[in-house]
């Protein structure tokens, strides 16, 4: 038992001196929450997730990923780079009304200054794929040392990656679907190695988050259907991210001036105030971060694999990514941003194209307000008390 504790020291100890802020072992045993994945695919709430489906069995069974797996190896690495980073945010306060509705308090409209998009904070700087998988490749390359077979996967694997991690203590499960600890809040990343070694399991963290429900009232979509819930097809970074095709007309004015994924739900964690400053430079936001909406809208395929070549936004190419900027500048934008959405309008890809095209009839619409009224110099139509989605 002493031999193998001071490996499992030495494993923790090589892991911390490649940079991550937390390792910790679970053993490869069926995740907690089998079933209840099952019945979320059942139900249609992965939305167009086809690869889910296709890996649901090796998701729910480790030894069908690595035969002889003994231990998973889950690590966490921070990506929190403070508030008041990259780019001042345009706060869209929307809530829950009585009736169980979504209302939108949203400063839509004309503005002097040209409108900005807000990407998710994970993908502010390099590609956190890439950099945590070398590091995890040399974690396993002393595992290999000691005998061990692996398999490692950062965000690509077909296993439950959250109820491990939860199973090893790196967090808990939030209500909103994601992974809390005390100390990291929920900005942080994970990767896992499966090993044929048997390592001594540790302990899970109890739950923390008492009554607390600030994740579900936060959510733009009402995607957090209840706690521990989420409809994929409803969530804003399904929609820019997950989804290839057209964004539905109905969550179009919900997505506000999101271009790249949400932070709502862990924004509104009260834990994230204990949250440091990630030590790891390379996700400190790129230039592409605050650019003007309108100007995203000139790259070609060029530009934009130039653009975010080092970025996890190249995932979604350029057509999906000018698809999240039309709609932002749909919701945002102002009479100065027509020229590049009627350009975009021209585009050659129609999924371009046709979201360009519902912008420029969105800043229309605001342009002629239905009673003939125009808004004064400067501002815009505020649909406060517009009820837009009944959940």
């Amino acid at each position: 038992m002493i031999a193998i504790d001071s490996t499992k020291d030495e494993i923790v100890a090589r892991a911390k001196a490649l940079g991550f802020d937390s390792c910790r072992i679970a053993k490869a045993a069926s995740p907690a929450h089998a079933e209840e994945f099952r019945s979320w695919l059942h139900e249609g709430a992965a939305g167009e997730m086809q690869w889910m489906e296709r890996g649901a069995e090796k998701r729910c069974n480790p030894q069908e990923v690595l035969p002889g797996a003994r231990s998973i190896i889950i690590v966490a690495l921070n990506y929190w780079q403070g508030p008041g980073t990259a780019i001042k945010e345009r706060r869209f306060t929307n809530r829950r009304t009585d009736d169980g509705g979504l209302e939108a308090a949203t400063p839509w409209g004309s503005s002097r200054r040209a409108a900005t998009g807000r990407i998710a904070r994970y993908a502010w700087g390099d590609d956190y794929h890439d950099l945590m998988l070398e590091k995890l490749e040399q974690l396993s390359a002393f595992l290999t040392s000691l005998g061990g077979t692996q398999k490692c996967y950062v965000d690509t694997g077909p296993i439950l990656e959250r109820d491990h991690a939860a199973e090893a203590g790196i967090g808990w499960h939030g209500k909103s679907t994601m992974l809390i600890d005390p100390k990291l809040g929920t900005w942080f990343f994970l990767g896992e190695i499966l090993t044929t070694l048997d390592l001594p399991a540790d302990e899970r963290q109890p739950p923390r988050c008492g009554s607390c429900q600030r994740c579900l009232t936060a959510c733009p979509t009402g995607a957090i259907t209840e706690p521990h819930r989420l409809d994929a097809r409803r969530c804003i970074s399904y929609l820019t991210i997950e989804l290839k095709g057209s964004i539905p007309l109905e969550l179009r004015p919900l997505i506000g001036d999101r271009i790249y994924g949400c932070d709502d739900c862990l924004d509104a964690c009260p834990w994230n105030r204990f949250a440091a400053v990630s030590r790891e430079a390379a996700f400190a936001a790129g230039p592409a971060v605050g650019m003007r909406l309108r100007d995203y809208l000139a790259l070609d395929e060029a530009a934009f694999r130039g653009l975010f070549r080092r970025s996890p936004i190249k995932r979604i190419k350029r057509r999906g990514f000018l698809r999240n900027v039309c709609v932002a500048l749909g919701n945002v934008g102002d009479e100065s941003d027509l020229p590049a959405l009627e350009r975009a309008a021209m585009d050659s890809e129609p999924l371009i194209s046709e979201h360009s095209a519902w912008a420029i009839r969105q800043i229309r619409a605001r342009m002629t307000p239905a009673d003939g009224i125009s808004p004064p110099a400067g501002k815009g139509l505020n649909p406060s008390d517009l009820v837009v989605a009944s959940i």
